[in-house]
């Protein structure tokens, strides 16, 4: 697997969300959020998301190429114990390894399901590829899996949330993204340019412009992000200067 975008200090990742109830609009996704907050606490950029429906060949598709392309790859939704749920199976086929009933899964769920049938439907939430690492349950039994750098998890939030927590200790973390936050006092249109050349003078600090409307009119709030904390230190304090020079030149 080539990464070439990382270094030791920077870890990334993308989410492959997969469900037609997603792209239809009758399920509301709660996951991108929380992993996306849960991976920058941790120091792991998330660089993409991509929303994919329940079709084998696009799922392929889009795991093969996020995988080959980032440190991890989450996923969410798929593995439940109906005829749509085919994650499973398209990450098999992904890897090109075959998959099967995993008598580690029948077993937690023998324990789970103590006086319930482990019949055809929930024997396909047993169904593991080849090779794979179980990822904890704790909500519901059925485990996800971790297979390469894909890591498969539920799509309903809480086991979502759960497996993630699981996973945690095992993953590769990287330096944390530090921020600092500049009230511009200012519509971006007034400081647009000048910001740009701020930018450009410190390609390291990533720096982002968010229009408001407060109690006065028109604002912008400027996010600086880096993690280099002296690098972000001098972005900061060109950014205050550009500000006072732009109020100087309006007569603010």
């Amino acid at each position: 697997m080539a990464i070439s975008e990382n270094t030791p200090d920077i870890v990334t990742a993308a989410i492959l969300v997969i469900g037609d109830e997603i792209l239809s609009g009758r399920t509301k996704d709660k996951n991108i959020g929380h992993i996306a907050e849960y991976l920058t606490a941790l120091g792991i950029d998330l660089k993409e998301v991509r929303v994919v429906p329940d079709e084998e060949d696009e799922i392929i598709e889009a795991l093969n190429a996020l995988r080959a392309r980032y440190t991890y790859v989450f996923t969410t939704g798929g593995i439940g114990p109906t005829h749509d749920d085919i994650t499973a199976d398209s990450v098999a086929k992904a890897f090109g390894v075959p998959i099967d009933v995993d008598p580690r899964v029948v077993e937690i769920m023998q324990r789970r399901f103590q006086g319930m049938e482990l019949n055809e439907a929930r024997l396909r939430m047993a169904r593991i590829p080849q090779g794979a690492e179980l990822v904890t349950n704790t909500v519901s039994g059925a485990p996800g899996f971790w297979i390469g750098n894909v890591i498969v998890m539920a799509g309903v939030p809480s086991i979502m949330q759960a497996m993630l927590d699981t996973v945690t200790p095992k993953l590769a973390t990287g330096v944390r993204m530090q921020s600092e936050t500049v009230v511009a006092h200012a519509r971006e249109g007034d400081i647009g340019t000048e910001l740009g050349a701020v930018a450009k003078a410190n390609p390291e600090v990533m720096i982002g412009s968010y229009p408001f409307f407060d109690g006065t009119g028109p604002n912008t709030n400027l996010v600086l992000r880096a993690r280099d904390p002296s690098k972000l230190s001098a972005a900061k304090a060109a950014v205050e200067a550009m500000l006072a020079d732009v109020k100087a030149k309006l007569g603010r």
